[in-house]
């Protein structure tokens, strides 16, 4: 296994001053000190990283859209939240059963080709569901299989695309490029849902699974066009006997990547299931049909890409900020799901996305800028299998206590999980790197922070 940077054995993780790689806190109080805000929009200077961005707005606007109508199909056909979760299931149940494989591959294959075969295969599927939905020849079963199959495509796509970022813009810009990379999703987000939600209720779900085959088109003709002597490439790994178990003994030795993992995967699991939570408030609650399900969706948009904008121009991720984002984000599920309104519920999804982006972003760009990239194909992969995984697990669950005890029960427990889920693990993390909490004042404001136990007595003598 290479060194570099983010190869410690076990560093002690700071939830307030370091940010995740770096090996030494800045001293807020001394002379010059600031921390330095990066250029929101500086990645896209890097021309094939400005082609993978261009080719990810056009395909997320349809990833969007089959959602909405993927979504929307299931319950047209079942009336059943709970076959919806299904579904869900079924997309994600590929990353748990096969995610961490999918990471060795990577780590063994270059990424522009992998990726052009995975984005082959998701475009083909969109479009075989298409033929049978406009054919009038879907039947739920048909939903199920593409779900699985583009599920399959996953395995492999998304810790490819994960750690082709990198290879892109280089250790500099990361920060930045994965946390464009999430605006660029959510600002799909708002067009997609919107879209979608015209084509259902005008001429069927049909041809938003065609458009999103179409839009396949453009990632693909970007990744040809890109200059691969420009790429900062990793040299694949050889193919070897333990690399999988490589990839987990190097997580298991940092507790900066294996809780900020842990914590993504409760969350993941039980309150990120917004397929199922969504479609019910409209449905079953408020009963306001698919617009208001399109309408949910777009009003989170815009909170997730106002946090993945302001997390663009953040120069570092802190894990305090993650579990501080994590807890706000539980809160709001559980106030939410006691709005009496139709259009109180949908403004809190503002706030939702936001904080919901930002425990996204922060733990995507904590992982990258702290892991070797020797096994980064193999760390991001054992992320996304935690975070995407996760759902086969919660999605039924989540669904059969929304079918059976509400749809205000269901989210609020998905809140009130990530809540104790954040708790938990900040405290752990407080206590692996010796830190204790501080409340005080700053500029006559109120600070909360997380300080080493010896600074913590020079703050209190001092006081």
């Amino acid at each position: 296994m290479s060194t570099g940077p983010g190869a410690h054995s076990a560093p002690g993780p700071d939830t307030n001053d370091i940010p995740a790689g770096g090996d030494t806190p800045p001293d807020p109080e001394a002379p010059g000190h600031h921390i330095r805000k990066a250029r929101m929009f500086s990645s896209l200077q890097v021309r094939n990283y400005r082609l993978f961005f261009i080719g990810q707005v056009v395909s997320n606007i349809g990833t969007w859209m089959q959602r909405i109508a993927q979504d929307w199909l299931v319950l047209t056909l079942t009336a059943s939240s709970a076959a919806v979760g299904i579904t869900t299931a079924l997309q994600f149940l590929p990353m748990l059963l096969f995610g961490l494989y999918g990471g060795v591959l990577v780590d063994r294959l270059r990424k522009r080709p992998t990726l052009l075969v995975t984005q082959s295969a998701m475009a083909l599927t969109s479009l075989a569901l298409a033929g049978l939905t406009l054919t009038g020849q879907v039947e739920v079963w048909h939903v199920y299989v593409a779900a699985f199959v583009t599920g399959l495509a996953t395995v492999v796509d998304n810790p490819a695309r994960q750690s082709f970022v990198a290879e892109l813009v280089g250790p500099g810009q990361l920060q930045n490029a994965v946390s464009l990379n999430s605006a660029n999703f959510q600002s799909a987000r708002l067009v997609g849902p919107a879209v979608a939600g015209l084509l259902i209720t005008g001429v069927g779900t049909g041809w938003a699974f065609l458009l999103n085959g179409l839009s396949f088109i453009a990632p693909l003709a970007g990744l040809m066009m890109m200059r691969a002597r420009e790429l900062h490439a990793v040299t694949p790994s050889p193919r070897g006997k333990g690399q999988l178990r490589e990839g987990l003994r190097y997580v298991a030795g940092r507790p900066d990547l294996v809780w900020p993992i842990v914590l993504v995967g409760f969350i993941g699991t039980f309150a990120f299931n917004f397929p199922v939570y969504l479609s019910a408030f409209a449905d079953d609650v408020f009963h306001g049909g698919a617009g208001a399900y399109s309408l949910f969706n777009t009003l989170m948009a815009v909170g997730s890409l106002a946090g993945a904008l302001l997390a663009a121009r953040r120069g570092t991720a802190r894990l305090r900020l993650l579990i501080l984002a994590a807890l706000a984000f539980g809160a709001l599920e559980i106030v939410a799901a006691g709005a009496p309104t139709l259009w109180l519920f949908a403004l809190l999804m503002i706030p939702i996305g936001l904080f919901a982006m930002t425990v996204n972003v922060t733990t995507n760009t904590s992982i990258q800028m702290s892991t070797d990239p020797a096994v980064r194909g193999r760390v991001m992969a054992l992320y996304m299998m935690v975070f995407l995984g996760g759902a086969p697990v919660g999605a039924p669950i989540v669904g059969w206590i929304t079918d059976t005890y509400g749809a205000r029960l269901g989210f609020a427990m998905g809140g009130a999980v990530a809540v104790l889920a954040a708790a938990v693990i900040g405290l752990i993390l407080a206590r692996v790197g010796n830190l204790r909490l501080t409340v005080g004042w700053n500029h006559g404001h109120p600070q909360v922070r997380f300080v080493p136990r010896e600074r913590r007595r020079e703050l209190t003598a001092m006081a």
